[in-house]
């Protein structure tokens, strides 16, 4: 069996230390084979931010890949959000959608975040390339293998309100399945989900994670634990006791 935490939105220059605290003590505790961060590890995307991010994520000590969030592009300078939109991932750069040698599972990265466009930057956008290089590792996945796309916005509303619609996520997410995709794991949104949602014939569980920062919404701070085991794929929420 794999286990692996599912956090998402640290959010480091808002972030809640306690919250911090307690999920790195439930990995030093149990020791997950694998970490997914779905992006936001900062909030301005500020060199100190992400000098705290770096610093704690090393802390943990266990292998992760991670996904580029809206607030990780440059917020107050337009011209690097648009021509160097990840120099300041430097300190976390290995770790940027690093593949994974997992039993059982297939981790596949797909980036949903957008340097320029014609209105919120901080809502999703599905690219061509992006979905060209996720379809590609589906095509390879191993046939008693559970595939797990990994973005940081949900592809298609679950429910929540107050975000805008993820460009092109939905023509992604009947391309994702129809190539084998089983689950997609996201966050942005800052509060937990697992919805089942059938598309290209088959089930495809869509799965967010809360947050660990001070910017709450519905739900105390939590992530998802996710357990692999015979092709199956079971998912618990644990969220922080207050």
């Amino acid at each position: 069996m794999a286990r692996l935490f599912h956090v998402s939105d640290l959010h480091f220059g808002r972030e809640d230390r306690a919250a911090l605290d307690w999920f790195a003590g439930l990995v030093a505790a149990e020791r997950p084979d694998a970490l997914i961060c779905t992006g936001d590890l900062t909030m301005r995307a500020r060199k100190a931010e992400f000098a705290a991010a770096a610093q704690w994520l090393a802390s943990l000590n266990v292998p992760m890949t991670i996904e580029v969030g809206n607030h990780d592009l440059p917020y107050f300078n337009p011209l690097a959000r648009l021509l160097a939109p990840y120099r300041r991932y430097a300190r976390v750069e290995r770790a940027i959608e690093r593949t994974l040698d997992l039993p059982g599972v297939l981790i596949v990265p797909l980036k949903t975040t957008a340097r320029f466009q014609i209105r919120n930057l901080s809502w999703g956008r599905v690219s061509r390339s992006g979905l060209k290089a996720a379809l590609q590792m589906l095509v390879e996945k191993p046939a008693d293998a559970v595939a797990i796309v990994a973005c940081h916005h949900p592809l298609i509303r679950t429910g929540f309100t107050g975000h805008g619609d993820t460009r092109h996520g939905a023509e992604a997410l009947a391309l994702l399945a129809e190539a084998g995709a089983d689950a997609v794991v996201s966050g942005h949104v800052h509060d937990a989900f697992d919805v089942t949602h059938q598309e290209a014939g088959r089930p495809v569980r869509l799965i967010g994670s809360g947050t660990l920062s001070e910017r709450l919404r519905t739900t105390q701070p939590s992530f998802n634990e996710l357990r692999i085991d015979g092709g199956r794929l079971e998912v618990i929420n644990r969220v922080m006791a207050r």
